[in-house]
């Protein structure tokens, strides 16, 4: 082989390379990106009732975000023990809770968390006691998710039709995420459902999947 023609295949090689090497670093790259969209998705639920309305709200939103890859981490309020706040402040706002219970369970879930979710239904004109508490507790760790960017979904359902009875409960999921700093990606209100189940008939589930398939 004269060397002119060794030089050029030779070329022609090492070419070939760099492009099927830059072929294969950009298909790692858009397998990286992928998987850093996963998210850590804490979902919370309010309702004592096993088969609640807001529960399948939350099934659903779950159903839909499993479907997109990502890790989701349920917990239960009423059916886990968690005490009220007792304001001694002994954790000052970024510490150990003085009260040992299932909320330490939830604590490391909701600051690695990337994305948190309120299924609650309406109980009395205000979010269900059980999910109160909770959102009470967080104070002992106000200072690892306070200004430390999170997406949040609201989830709650409601008897009657009128929309202004909504209205008190949003403005509170609204002034929290205000607080917190948190990014509110979607609201799924569900009104007109009372008996356990008669959510399933309506338009709401599809919107929580939905939702949660958007992600």
């Amino acid at each position: 082989m004269k060397r002119r023609d060794f030089l050029r295949k030779s070329l022609l090689a090492a070419t070939g390379s760099m492009i099927l090497g830059g072929g294969i670093m950009k298909a790692v790259e858009n397998l990286n990106t992928k998987n850093s969209s996963r998210m850590k998705i804490v979902v919370l639920t309010g309702s004592p009732r096993r088969n609640g309305n807001s529960a399948y709200l939350a099934e659903q939103f779950i159903k839909g975000a499993q479907e997109k890859g990502h890790e989701i981490y349920r917990f239960d309020c009423a059916f886990k023990q968690v005490e009220p706040c007792r304001a001694c402040n002994r954790c000052g706002m970024d510490g150990p809770c003085v009260i040992k219970d299932d909320f330490n369970e939830l604590r490391p879930h909701l600051i690695a968390a990337d994305m948190v979710v309120f299924a609650t239904p309406m109980y009395y004109f205000g979010i269900s006691a059980q999910m109160k508490r909770v959102i009470d507790r967080f104070y002992a760790i106000n200072g690892q998710i306070k200004g430390h960017y999170k997406k949040a979904a609201y989830l709650m359902t409601y008897a009657d039709t009128a929309k202004k009875e909504a209205e008190p409960m949003l403005l509170h999921y609204r002034t929290l995420m205000e607080y917190l700093g948190w990014e509110s990606v979607g609201e799924v209100v569900a009104s007109g459902v009372w008996t356990a189940g008669s959510i399933r008939n309506t338009r709401y589930p599809e919107q929580a999947y939905q939702l949660g398939k958007s992600l």
